[in-house]
């Protein structure tokens, strides 16, 4: 069976508050695949996801990026979403009155609604979303929890892959997740990315993009390919082994 392209980005230019940040950047994603994007900060990575998910502050200035078969840049924010990209953020923020289990269950019948399917009642929802809190190793309390409120930085972490699991996207993007995490705290966010590999990448039903700056991450996560993220732009694609090549020379091996 011929893999298909989840992603296609061609010859594109973003900028913010004027300033140009992604510069004639080119990454090809077909179903099933792990990307890894490695960057020293200021090189755009965050810029890349920012503009995929349909941040309104990032501005594409020229190319084009095509997802599923899809204009993605005339898809609003909430289309994005819908259509199975789902975003981990660097710093996730607090939504405090709304207990995980609301809002996990609210955002899946929001895509089952415009998938044109039968929204999941409670009976139906709750040992789904149970099933996904033992794949991260958590604790079911968690889900009675107002989402990331009072969270330490690990939990937060892990209540981002937790929603990931839950919700199954088509095109995972992890933003600096292992930012800040222990080591221990590393293995759970790793542990529950790789659930979610083998759940829904194994049948190449979508695809990860793994943005971050150091290689102890991809030592729990392999991925297929390893992009080196330089002044707005990859500089250079390989296997995984390109990552072990960066942690021994550094980024200024690579700097122009």
């Amino acid at each position: 069976m011929k893999t298909k392209h989840i992603l296609k980005i061609r010859s594109l230019f973003a900028s913010i508050d004027g300033n140009d940040i992604l510069r004639d950047l080119n990454l090809d994603v077909k179903q099933g695949e792990v990307h890894a994007i490695m960057g020293p900060n200021g090189s755009g990575k965050s810029t890349l996801a920012h503009v995929l998910i349909g941040n309104k502050d990032y501005i594409v200035t020229n190319g084009e990026i095509e997802y599923e078969g899809h204009d993605l840049l005339s898809l609003s924010a909430h289309e994005r979403a819908c259509k199975g990209i789902f975003m981990a953020f660097q710093y996730p923020i607090d939504i405090p009155g709304v207990s995980n289990m609301q809002f996990l269950k609210t955002a899946v019948n929001s895509l089952r609604k415009y998938r044109g399917l039968d929204e999941l009642n409670a009976i139906d929802f709750i040992p789904h979303v149970k099933a996904k809190v033992k794949k991260i190793g958590g604790d079911e309390k968690l889900l009675h929890r107002a989402v990331n409120e009072g969270f330490s930085g690990g939990e937060k972490k892990r209540n981002e892959i937790l929603q990931m699991l839950v919700l199954e996207p088509k095109l995972a993007i992890l933003d600096e997740t292992d930012s800040g995490l222990d080591i221990d705290a590393l293995r759970v966010v790793a542990e529950g990315v790789n659930a979610y590999r083998s759940d829904t990448l194994k049948d190449q039903k979508g695809a990860l993009i793994i943005i971050t700056h150091y290689q102890r991450l991809l030592n729990y996560i392999k991925p297929d390919y390893v992009h080196i993220f330089m002044n707005g732009r990859i500089v250079q694609s390989a296997g995984p082994e390109l990552a072990h090549e960066l942690e021994a020379k550094g980024y200024k091996a690579w700097a122009a």
